[in-house]
This record gives C-alpha cells, sequence and structure tokens, in this order.
C-alpha cells in the first residue's frame, strides 16, 4: 500500500495507458535541550524522549520535519513537479533535474504535517498486519468475503470443500474450510492449497461482478484477469481489459463491488477527473463507504 500526495496521483503506464486504484493523513518529542553546564549529577536535566526516525531502506538523504527525522529514497527523473509517495517502506520523492536540493526542502517543509500523518499511519498498518499473521494449521482462523473461516485438515477428503459446521467441534465457528491434509502437513503447502482455492472463487466472483456492472455503465470489457500487484487493487487499460487484486476476497461485497466499478469506470475516463467520480456514483452511489473501508484495510500477513 502507498499514500500519494493529491497534486502527484498519475496514472502509470505499462504496454499502453493504463489506470489503477492504490493499494492504499506527527510524531511528537522534545526539543533536545543545549548543552549546559552542572556543578552536581543531582542537577542533571532527566533524559529527553528519543526522536522518532523513520527510515526508508534505500534512503538517501535525511531531514528533520518538526519533531521527527525523515530518512527518504530520492531520485532525479523526468517529470514536471516534485512527486512525494509514502509506502510501508517509508517516503520516496522524486524530482525533476533542474529542481534545487534547497526547492526540494522547502517543499517537504510544506508538506510536513501530510508526511509524517502518513507515515505514522504506515508504521501503525505494518504492526496490526503483523499481529494478523495468519499461522497455517488446524484450526487458522482465515478472512473471507469479511467475515472469517475456520481452517479444517482431514485427510479423508479430497481437494477443498466449504463448509456451514464443523462436526464434532462445540463452540467453533459456523463457517469451516475443510482441505484434505494432515495435521502434520507443512506450513507452505497448507497456505499454497488456500491462495489456489482463493483464486478460484476470485475469478469466478469478479467474472459475476464485472458482468452485473459493465452494462449499467456502458462500458465492453475484453478480459478480466486476476493481479498480483503489491500496490494495486485493481487497473484499467484503453484496451478494455481490467485487473483485480485476488486477495480482494478477504473483503464483503461492497468492498469487491467499489474495485470493480472504479476499474470499470477507468474505460470511460482514464482520469481521477469530477467526470470520472460521477461515472463510479452513478453505479454504486453509496461508493464512499467502501471506499473508506478499503482505505483502511489490513491485509493479513501470509509470510
Amino acid at each position: 500500500m502507498s499514500d500519494r500526495t493529491p497534486e502527484t496521483e498519475t496514472p502509470t503506464s505499462s504496454g499502453g495507458e493504463q489506470m489503477g486504484l492504490p493499494w492504499v493523513d506527527g510524531a511528537t518529542g522534545k526539543e533536545p535541550h543545549s548543552a549546559a553546564l552542572v556543578q552536581s549529577p543531582a542537577l542533571l536535566a532527566p533524559a529527553q524522549p528519543e526522536i522518532p526516525v523513520f527510515r526508508h531502506p534505500q534512503a538517501e538523504r535525511e531531514v528533520r520535519l518538526g519533531d521527527v527525522i525523515v530518512a527518504y529514497e530520492f531520485q532525479r527523473v523526468r517529470r514536471r513537479s516534485i512527486g512525494m509517495v509514502v509506502s510501508s517502506e517509508g517516503l520516496s520523492v522524486r524530482a525533476p533535474k533542474w529542481v534545487s536540493s534547497g526547492d526540494i526542502e522547502t517543499a517537504l517543509h510544506a508538506k510536513s504535517r501530510w508526511i509524517c500523518n502518513k507515515l505514522v499511519e504506515q508504521r501503525e498498518r505494518a504492526l496490526k498486519q503483523k499481529a494478523s499473521r495468519i499461522e497455517w494449521g488446524h484450526g487458522a482462523v482465515l478472512p473471507y468475503l469479511g467475515e472469517t473461516l475456520t481452517l479444517v485438515l482431514d485427510p479423508r477428503i479430497k481437494g477443498l470443500s466449504l463448509s456451514e459446521a464443523m462436526p464434532g467441534v462445540p463452540g467453533a465457528l459456523k463457517r469451516t474450510l475443510v482441505l484434505g491434509l494432515a495435521h502434520d502437513a507443512a506450513p507452505e503447502l497448507i497456505g499454497e492449497a488456500f491462495q489456489s482455492w482463493l483464486k478460484k472463487q476470485a475469478k469466478q466472483r469478479f467474472e459475476a461482478r464485472v458482468k452485473h456492472f459493465a452494462p449499467l455503465m456502458g462500458v465492453a470489457v475484453t478480459r478480466i484477469s486476476l493481479s498480483s500487484a503489491r500496490t494495486r487493487w485493481g487497473s484499467a487499460s484503453v484496451d478494455g481489459s481490467i485487473r483485480l487484486h485476488w486477495r480482494l476476497m478477504h473483503f464483503a461485497d461492497p468492498v469487491i463491488d467499489y474495485v470493480v466499478v472504479h476499474e470499470l469506470a477507468h474505460l470511460r475516463e482514464m482520469n481521477h477527473s469530477p467526470r470520472f467520480w460521477e461515472v463510479v456514483m452513478s453505479a454504486m452511489p453509496d461508493y464512499e463507504i467502501a471506499r473508506e473501508q478499503l482505505r483502511h484495510a489490513v491485509i493479513p500477513d501470509w509470510a
């Protein structure tokens, strides 16, 4: 997931014009005291709070924004303005060759509140995602269509089957996914089996929702494919093809419908202009509710 400054939300191209839905608004501390002479250890000032630091793995530059130190990735690129993106890794900055370092730092200070808020959001999201890590094994709880499934391993069956009850297990969740593997099966094998099953469910559900919405929106879809992109829930191309992330199956139907409608709307408006959002609203009047849910969604950690 990543967050862009509002003025830098632009379509990305890959073999043709394409629009996508990104896969996702400070910290405090006190200024350290200047050095002072003291005559006794008893007069020493208490230790000051450590200044929060957000460091991108590929950081090349560093700036202090208020009470926060931000080490950011930086690249000179061909573009008209300074671009800023906050992702799970940290802050990335792109700037034209003619922009001076002073201008870049001025722009960062102008956006300091936005940058710090997004960095805090991303750090909190990472902690929540880590806490939601799935331990692949018998009894694992899996998010599915806005609800949960309990994974049951049973070597007596073949493949996978969705069940509404878990026989012989009192107090268990009603919806279960029974997988034909032994209880001591390797976690990687269990995860791969669930992923394969989830992708099949995604393909069927996405095709049905596109078939429902496309005629209402007056668009023709040439191809629907599954995506595994790291930063986008979906994308649409001018050739009429759309891609939807299979892990949308973690969410309830309104969220899935929002992403479907969003990408179909791009087949009429390859931008995020007011006309684009009018197209979205025509098919899904309450889209903002699902949009907000998706913005704050935490995707379970499968690692």
